[in-house]
């Protein structure tokens, strides 16, 4: 028998049929003896609908309001599934976040989870019963309602899971599965079987849509063993999913490369001509962290006369704001000679654990892209991660051939010359 902490996404729980299913997969656990806990999300695209309301009374309604209407989404849902799996003769109790107390900061719209009072779960579980948990919600030590911001039902199961000292987490989606890459653009991409919290947090990062990120880091931080799986498979036979996991035993040492992720949503900044001296990175990117922006490549090129040239990435969401506060900045805090853009942009990162020990790959990847013809524009590495820029239009043609150069689709990737 083991705790297990299951997590169903909106599209999961995205009508009644749906959730007549979810319970009929939490009925199949708990027959086999296992203790659950259920975390949901609000039904597919009620959190939307929800926000849409309260924006139409005022563009800017007050986040401690806001979160109030958002947390009603999530408590629909518990109720509903609790229903169905009463109907199945099981014993089953909803919670909000405030009902559990799940205690978070008061940082309304995107609040942080401080501790969890895991005493009335237990007791819960105890008496047999399955334990229904509103997640992406909580409340703060002054009683107020609080969210944890988009995809934050992940977070939540997670720090269940965590305080429970859970066997499994379990995340639930619309995918059966990591893959090595998006099989919408390479049919060839399989399904790992298991992969690190390291790699997994460096696809996430890079534009992998599978998990939150936020919850990828909880998971590695309290070593809570994930599993992502379909809650539109059979109930009776089921894929195993994909493990994400902190241990790298042998057969994982042996995939260089796991998976390429990518990223459509970026721009490129880049401020030409700048003087060359201490400071002028912070002169250019102070008002941008003052404004809220969040950078993600930077590359700065020494170029002639004390001058440089220097580029950085943000959102494309946020392009053109990130444009007007360096045009607002340009000659008092910095000179320069133009302030150029570019939001037609992509990035395709690829990742393994491999990397550590195994050279050859840079080259590899450069080597592939530049046989297609396709430019690269900046380059960030880590341990574990070579990520580059290109043009939009052909990141697909990137993604299709280095999954095939780095022979994702047959496996593990033997040693590289």
């Amino acid at each position: 028998m083991a705790l297990i902490v299951q997590k169903y996404g909106g599209t999961s729980v995205g009508s009644t049929e749906r959730i007549r299913n979810v319970a009929k997969r939490v009925a199949r656990f708990h027959r086999e003896g296992h203790q659950l806990v259920v975390v949901v999300s609000a039904m597919s695209g009620e959190t939307n609908r929800l926000l849409g309301l309260a924006r139409e009374i005022t563009e800017n309604p007050d986040p401690r309001e806001l979160d109030v209407v958002a947390a009603t989404g999530e408590q629909v849902t518990i109720g509903l599934l609790a229903i169905a799996l009463h109907g199945l003769g099981l014993k089953a109790r909803s919670y909000t976040g405030a009902q559990l107390r799940i205690l978070t900061d008061s940082a309304f719209t995107k609040a942080r989870i401080v501790e969890i009072d895991d005493q009335r779960m237990r007791k819960d579980l105890a008496d047999g019963t399955i334990v229904v948990v509103a997640g992406f919600q909580g409340v703060d030590r002054h009683g107020n309602i609080t969210t944890l911001g988009r995809g934050g039902s992940d977070t939540s199961g997670v720090a269940l899971a965590a305080a429970l000292k859970a066997d499994e987490c379990q995340i639930y989606t619309d995918v059966d599965g990591v893959y090595t890459t998006d099989p919408r653009i390479v049919p060839e991409a399989r399904r790992l079987d298991r992969i690190t919290f390291e790699e997994m947090l460096e696809l996430a990062s890079q534009g992998s849509k599978v998990l939150q990120i936020r919850s990828v880091e909880f998971a590695g931080k309290y070593m809570v063993p994930l599993r992502v799986l379909s809650s539109f498979e059979d109930v009776d036979s089921p894929s195993p999913g994909t493990l994400i996991t902190y241990e790298e035993d042998e057969a994982m040492e042996q995939a260089i490369i796991s998976g390429i992720a990518f990223n459509r949503d970026e721009a490129k900044v880049s401020v030409m001509g700048v003087p060359d001296r201490p400071g002028i990175a912070y002169a250019i990117l102070g008002p941008i962290a003052a404004a809220n922006i969040d950078v993600d490549m930077i590359v700065q090129n020494i170029g002639a006369s004390g001058h440089t040239d220097f580029s950085f990435t943000v959102n494309r969401n946020e392009y053109q704001k990130a444009m007007g506060v360096l045009e607002s900045q340009r000659g008092t805090s910095f000179e320069a000679r133009e302030i150029i853009g570019d939001n037609r942009i992509a990035k395709v990162s690829v990742v393994g654990i491999g990397m550590r020990s195994h050279v050859g790959l840079a080259s590899r990847m450069f080597k592939t892209l530049a046989d297609e013809g396709i430019n690269i524009q900046m380059i960030s590495t880590s341990e574990i991660k070579i990520a580059v820029v290109i043009d939009e239009k052909y990141l697909e043609l990137a993604v299709r051939v280095l999954h095939k150069a780095f022979e994702l689709d047959k496996g593990a990737l033997g040693p590289t010359a």
